[in-house]
């Protein structure tokens, strides 16, 4: 996976849909996706917002007549996985050990929690 720029809260929002939809989707299918769910986009902003996450590599686009097609070059786990990784990177100098023990010293960690760790790690 190329690495990729940070998304902003509305690009990621915008990217939960796209990853819903079955490929490619098109600018008008997304704002009616969101006109659904009570959120009025205007069509100018939906296009700004699909040519920010083109730019930043996480969507293709081809162009089809006076539509264009958006298809996602970024899958949902490899974004989530650059982000785990930049958090861990730089708030816990790279160790997955630190991020442990400062959720576990924060007492973020239910019993319950550390059990399914344990069982997780001992599979692993």
């Amino acid at each position: 996976m190329n690495q990729i720029q940070k998304l902003s809260e509305t690009e990621m929002e915008l990217m939960v849909v796209i990853w819903s939809c079955d490929p490619p989707v098109t600018s008008t299918e997304l704002l009616d996706i969101f006109a659904e769910k009570g959120k009025a986009w205007k069509a100018q902003t939906m296009s700004t917002f699909l040519s920010r996450l083109v730019d930043k590599g996480a969507l293709t686009v081809t162009r089809r007549g006076r539509t264009n097609d958006y298809v996602p070059l970024l899958q949902p786990e490899d974004y989530k996985l650059q982000e785990t990784q930049h958090v861990i990177d730089g708030l816990y100098q790279g160790s997955v050990k630190n991020l442990v023990s400062a959720m576990y010293d924060g007492d973020k960690l239910s019993d319950d929690d550390i059990s399914e760790l344990k069982k997780w790690l001992s599979e692993k």
